[in-house]
């Protein structure tokens, strides 16, 4: 059950609402600000982890009519929900370590807020490697910005925790505001790197460049089946790639053999990036055959690949 990105979400969502109640009752029991920056940071992870899980939820619904492209952007959307949530609590817990450096307060119980933290930590730490896993093996943005939230939470609970440690050490009232104004420096830079992610995909930007030089070697591998390829596009929606190109292929080359070739490849992508849909526009050779000594037999010659025909454009020649 949990294995899904559905079931993950769900499971990232009760784990957070017990560190969020676990961390508010003994940050406001110790008086310490740091346990309740993490508190703030958790509570702010519960809010994101409902937000994943309806989107989520979302985007698997299949394309329809009004979104004949389906529902994948969703998670992005999400992701940038998520940003501006951490942005906020980071606001907030600086805000609060601030008055709490004037006002000097020192803590009542620090092995309560150890305990705490301590428990906090192993949980998050958990939560962060099973949720990155199921994000890697199910595509989904939305559950891959919640892992990235988690291990965050790692690293603040971890701040606060050592923190704490040398506050009950030394007896420093300084340090621990002092500590909740790292976790919110931290918290900042990991609302601004999601924040970049999400609205990059948004804006359709291309796949990372390992990702199309996988499509690449496909079409290379395939290479005595057509002529040339061009106008490659691809981009990333949710936990959906898209990848379309045009495909050049000899001019006595059936409708049949051109489909067969376009499902082979299409099917390679696939294998090679799972959740990727890949869209073929095929044409055919346009060298008139007066101009070319190649001999069309239904596959691409050496000929073809060799030299450049003179209706074609450095664009379509095989990359």
């Amino acid at each position: 059950m949990f294995k899904t990105a559905q079931g993950a979400a769900a499971l990232s969502l009760a784990a957070n609402v017990s560190l969020v109640a676990l961390k508010l009752s003994v940050g406001l029991a110790i008086g310490s600000i740091s346990v309740l920056s993490d508190a703030v940071d958790s509570g702010m992870d519960l809010v994101g982890a409902m937000v994943a899980l309806v989107a989520i939820r979302m985007a698997a619904r299949p394309a329809d009519r009004e979104h004949p492209y389906g529902y994948g952007k969703i998670e992005n959307v999400s992701g940038i929900v998520e940003s501006l949530l951490i942005l906020g609590a980071a606001g907030f817990i600086a805000f609060e370590a601030i008055r709490r450096l004037d006002s000097g307060s020192a803590i009542d119980n620090v092995y309560l807020g150890i305990a705490a933290m301590s428990i906090s930590l192993t949980v998050n730490s958990l939560m962060a490697l099973h949720l990155r896993r199921v994000a890697r093996q199910t595509g989904s943005f939305a559950l891959e910005a919640t892992a990235r939230h988690r291990t965050s939470d790692v690293v603040t609970s971890l701040g606060v925790l050592v923190g704490l440690v040398i506050v009950q050490a030394s007896g420093s009232k300084v340090l621990d505001p002092a500590v909740a104004l790292a976790v919110a420096a931290f918290v900042t830079w990991t609302g601004f790197r999601l924040f970049g992610r999400s609205f990059r995909d948004l804006l359709d930007m291309r796949l990372p460049e390992t990702e199309e030089n996988l499509v690449r070697d496909i079409l290379t591998r395939r290479q005595d089946r057509f002529v040339s390829y061009h106008g490659m596009r691809t981009r990333r929606s949710g936990r959906y790639r898209h990848v379309d190109f045009h495909l050049v292929v000899p001019r006595l080359v059936t409708v049949a053999e051109a489909h067969e070739l376009t499902d082979q490849i299409e099917a390679d992508v696939e294998a090679a990036m799972p959740g990727t849909i890949t869209t073929i526009h095929v044409e055919p050779c346009l060298v008139p055959a007066e101009q070319c000594r190649a001999r069309c037999t239904g596959a691409a010659t050496p000929y073809c690949r060799e030299h450049p025909h003179p209706l074609e454009g450095p664009d379509h020649a095989l990359r």
